[in-house]
């Protein structure tokens, strides 16, 4: 059976994003690159909210056509442009995304079908609706968290709609140079 991994970036005080949405504080370095790059690779399904499916729909498809792209930058459009998107959306009506399945209504039951079906993990990428969403159903299997050396004091926090006390167990950690700390925690199963 299929996982789903929410993975995403946070400020050590558990928050995904500013109050106003913004990313300026998350370290971004070739080493983590490097890392993230790698652990993706392993995956062909990414999971998104439609905000962060919008942002990123505008930026990768085409992140390695501009001019002197990253190797980076040349990888995550390769990989984003094969890799099969889910979307967790009540608005979104589009239809025209290549590789791009639409979910707005019975969240449970349309999930449960995809960790059937054939495939890897499913990473959250970012996505704090989407995620909350997630959480809410009991529906994450694990978490790979790149806690960030600051504190934002207010802003959106990941850990949202936890109805349910959930054990996890820490299966890999790393340190980066640059202090950001790489956590992945798998969720124990329910006795």
């Amino acid at each position: 059976m299929r996982k789903i991994v929410a993975f995403a970036h946070l400020s050590l005080d558990g928050f995904m994003a500013s109050s106003e949405g913004g990313l300026d504080w998350v370290t971004i370095n070739d080493e983590l690159f490097s890392y993230v790059g790698q652990r993706i690779q392993q995956t062909d399904t990414a999971l998104y909210g439609r905000n962060t499916f919008q942002m990123m729909e505008a930026y990768w498809p085409t992140a390695a056509d501009k001019a002197n792209p990253t190797p980076h930058e040349i990888e995550h459009t390769r990989w984003y442009k094969t890799a099969h998107k889910i979307v967790l959306s009540k608005t979104l009506q589009e239809k025209n995304h290549a590789n791009t399945k639409i979910i707005s209504n019975n969240l449970r039951g349309e999930i449960a079908q995809l960790k059937q079906a054939a495939g890897s993990e499913i990473l959250v990428f970012g996505s704090p609706t989407a995620a909350h969403a997630l959480m809410a159903e009991n529906l994450i299997d694990a978490y790979w968290l790149f806690i960030n050396p600051v504190l934002l004091g207010q802003g959106i926090p990941l850990f949202k709609n936890i109805n349910d006390r959930t054990a996890l167990t820490l299966v890999q950690s790393k340190i980066f140079s640059s202090g950001v700390v790489c956590l992945h925690y798998e969720v124990k199963p329910s006795a």
